[in-house]
């Protein structure tokens, strides 16, 4: 076994920054899909529906007790034969980074419902009611009053849903996805696993880098969000 070396974790950094792209994408592509999923799934628990309630139920139950690697390997393994089975068309194996993305997505989409549901129903019913008498609309409701209130408390724990599902997306490279971590394990097999140590810790700096990154943008929307408002402790100290 080769002696740790510093000076590899430097130039493997630099081997890898190419793939963050790749990393990104899916990752963006993810959450964009989970969350319309999401608040679908929201609005479907939150309805006077009963079997709409109870496909929501079902379905973040079982999408959150199934470890992310196996429903990668389900998606990706299931999917093809079950469009074979059902249009007669062969779709194979290509376009990992389509089940990669479908994968990720139904595991934002269960995070994002729970989310959703909890944000809303944090609101003040009393303000949903004031806001039928003055005359509102449902729409008028949930857009001026429901979605700032929820958004506000909903961005913390959605900028940790995204910051995990970066750390879920590692595991595509089981499939033969190259990203960061396909990068990685090519990486570590070309060089026979000398300085795999140096390998991973540069691949390490490189996630927490962009998850800094997300939680500062996470951090801005969440200020903005917040400018003008004012807490029962800030409007005691300011009649002090």
């Amino acid at each position: 076994m080769r002696p740790f070396d510093p000076v590899y974790i430097v130039r493997y950094f630099y081997e890898l920054v190419p793939f963050i792209g790749r990393t990104l994408q899916v990752m963006i592509l993810s959450v964009i899909c989970g969350t319309v999923c999401g608040a679908l799934l929201a609005w479907a628990r939150l309805s006077s529906s009963r079997t709409a309630r109870s496909f929501s139920v079902v379905y973040v139950h079982i999408i959150r007790c199934t470890p992310s690697i196996v429903l990668l390997f389900i998606v990706y393994y299931g999917l093809p034969k079950l469009i074979e089975s059902l249009t007669g068309i062969r779709t194979g194996y290509n376009g990992k980074l389509l089940y990669v993305t479908i994968t990720l997505s139904l595991l934002f989409a269960a995070a994002m419902c729970e989310l959703f549901r909890a944000a809303y129903s944090a609101v003040d019913t009393g303000q949903k009611d004031a806001a039928f008498c003055c005359g509102f609309t449902p729409f008028q409701t949930a857009y001026l009053i429901i979605i700032p209130q929820a958004l506000t408390a909903a961005i913390p724990v959605f900028c940790n849903e995204v910051i995990a599902l970066l750390k879920q997306g590692a595991l595509a490279f089981t499939i033969g996805f190259i990203d960061l971590m396909g990068e990685t394990d090519v990486i570590v097999a070309r060089n026979y696993g000398a300085h795999g140590l140096e390998v991973y810790i540069a691949l390490a700096v490189i996630y927490w880098g962009l998850s800094i990154i997300i939680e500062q943008i996470a951090g801005i929307f969440e200020q903005r969000t917040m400018r003008g408002k004012t807490f029962p402790d800030e409007k005691r100290s300011l009649k002090a």
